[in-house]
This record gives structure tokens, sequence and C-alpha cells, in this order.
């Protein structure tokens, strides 16, 4: 049995991050909110009512379940150079993100799970980082997400392994980040 499981999760994995390059989370299709925050939908993210996209983060993920009491950020090689990480697993910034406040929400916070902390103003910075640059903004769900430079940090749920950087450029929106808290928007 676990010998099929693997083939259809990367079908799976494939066909959402087909998704997601098509209308990636932050299209401007979305529309805005009262309070000008975008909009997402799942054909937007990529994602589905069956939980997250990549399994990383388990079934029925939810905002409180990524909480740590405090969050960690590190810097790691990957094909992209030295990014930021967390648990190992890349980090991304969102660019649609303005004044330091995540626009990700419901299915797009899905797919793109936010480094979350439980403690407001609680993040370990590993060597190499300037820990002036890390910081937490209070999301709408009243949890704490960890930001460099003023932007939140967010996983992706596709990325399987340290090291993957496969949410680099989705959308035109979604790039890791180097140690200057500065995105690289370039490709592996």
């Amino acid at each position: 049995m676990a010998g099929r499981r693997g083939p259809r999760m990367l079908v799976a994995a494939l066909a959402a991050a087909a998704l997601l390059l098509a209308g990636a989370c932050g299209d401007d299709d979305g529309g805005d909110d009262a309070a000008g925050t975008t909009s997402t939908t799942a054909a937007q993210d990529g994602s589905d009512d069956e939980g997250d996209v990549g399994g990383l983060y388990g079934d029925d993920t939810t905002e409180d379940d990524a909480t740590t009491e405090t969050a960690s950020v590190e810097l790691a090689e990957t094909d992209l150079g030295e990014v930021l990480v967390s648990d190992g697993m890349t980090l991304y910034i969102f660019t649609e993100d303005s004044d330091g406040a995540s626009t990700c929400y419901e299915g797009c916070a899905t797919t793109w799970p936010p480094l979350l902390t439980s403690a407001e103003g609680e993040v370990e910075v590993g060597e190499g980082l300037d820990a002036d640059l890390f910081d937490t903004s209070l999301r709408d769900d009243g949890t704490s997400q960890v930001t460099v430079d003023g932007r939140p940090l967010y996983f992706y749920a596709p990325d399987e392994a340290p090291g993957d950087v496969t949410g680099q450029g989705v959308g035109g929106v979604w790039f890791v980040v180097g140690a200057d808290g500065a995105p690289i928007e370039t490709s592996a």
C-alpha cells in the first residue's frame, strides 16, 4: 500500500504546483476586503478542502497547530544559496503583505503556513543573523507571526524536506529570504 501512496502524493503536489503557478495567492482577482487585505480562494492558492497540500503539516492543519513556544530561525544552504529556515524547512515572504501585516489567511494559510510563536516577540535567531531584524506581528486570529525586516514569514506546504525551495517565485509573489532579510528573487 505504501508504494502506491508516493505516486499519488507526487501527482497531487504537481497538480497543486500547477494551480499555484496559474493563479497564486495574491492574484489581483482575489479582490480586497474592507481592511484592504487580499482575499484568496482554494483555486487561487492550490489548497483544497482535504487539509494541506503537501502533508508536511498534517491533515486539517490550523494556524494554532503551527504555534511553538519560541520560534527559531536559522540559515541553511539550498540551491538558491543561504536562506532562512525554521526547523530546517525553508521560509518565504509574500510580497503582497504590507506594513508588517499578513494578508495570507484561510486556503492561502493552508498552502503557506505562517511561522508562529506563542510568546509575542520570542524569536531565537541562529548564527550569522541579526536579531534586530526579527520581530512578530499580530494576525487577525490573535496569533503572533514571526517577521524579518517587517515581512511576515511562511513555510510552503509542498516543501517536503530540508533544503526544498519549491515555493520560490510561485505566482511571482513568494520568495525565499537571505540573511539580510531581503527576498532572493533568483531561481535555482
